[in-house]
């Protein structure tokens, strides 16, 4: 009885595998993402998320020949004034974690080059929840939200058409985010958020008491559109508690 045929195997050489990942590196749409990290700071520096070099914005850079779960990812840096970064000052990572390209040292008073502190909960996040983008706000409100109650590991609120905003959400639902009690620095927060986005599989936000709050989306639109309403929804609980309201 004759055998199946066999695939005839080929080995690809290292230098093509090269000339690939160094195309991706230079890519049309690296450089676009890279710009868009920059704009987005700003923009988010002027709503006050991103205020004394706090907070930080990372996406993935969308290529339609790549899978998410491989697709380059973009991070602004740590202690950079956001309203003043450029595309240049951003970091490029494998989906892996591993840095690929870092930007250039400037001269005095710049801070050496590093990257954001957030970059263990970017992956974490990108890694278990699918995401394209992440926002690590310091907005004032997502900060106080999560002082009202200082005995919840929840922020609850109902009834407000901005919950329409936030992904698989309507009108009528409860709005639950879990808060997640601070750290000295953001790479101690890994194993509290990991098990915040377990327990709470519907939420696209994560508060972290007395500091801000980590939102993500599918795309950078996504998390950028949930970002406006999930702050709107802080300020508004904050009013209504000060006017003795219900929420």
């Amino acid at each position: 009885m004759n055998s199946s045929p066999q695939a005839e195997v080929f080995e690809v050489p290292a230098e093509v595998f090269e000339a690939a990942y160094w195309l991706r590196v230079q890519s049309n749409s690296l450089k676009q993402t890279k710009a868009l990290v920059s704009e987005l700071s700003l923009q988010f520096y002027k709503l006050g998320w991103l205020s004394g070099t706090g907070g930080s914005v990372t996406l993935k850079v969308h290529e339609h020949n790549v899978p998410k779960q491989n697709q380059f990812i973009v991070m602004s840096p740590s202690g950079v004034q956001k309203d003043r970064m450029s595309p240049e000052d951003t970091y490029v990572l494998s989906s892996g974690g591993s840095i690929l390209s870092l930007p250039p040292t400037k001269s005095y008073p710049n801070n050496p080059p590093k990257c954001t502190d957030c970059a263990p909960l970017f992956l974490k996040v990108y890694e278990m929840c699918n995401a394209g983008a992440v926002i690590h706000s310091h907005g004032l409100d997502a900060c106080l939200v999560t002082m009202i109650n200082s005995s919840s590991n929840e922020f609850r609120i109902r009834n407000m058409e901005m919950i329409k905003g936030i992904q698989g959400h309507g009108y009528h639902d409860e709005l639950v985010v879990p808060i997640i009690e601070n750290a000295p620095s953001e790479g101690q927060l890994v194993e509290s958020l990991t098990k915040a986005i377990r327990g709470y599989p519907k939420s696209t936000a994560v508060l972290v008491r007395r500091h801000g709050v980590f939102i993500w989306g599918d795309t950078w639109i996504s998390a950028k559109t949930q970002a406006e309403c999930y702050h709107y929804l802080f300020a508004a609980a904050i009013k209504l508690r000060q006017l003795g309201l219900p929420y």
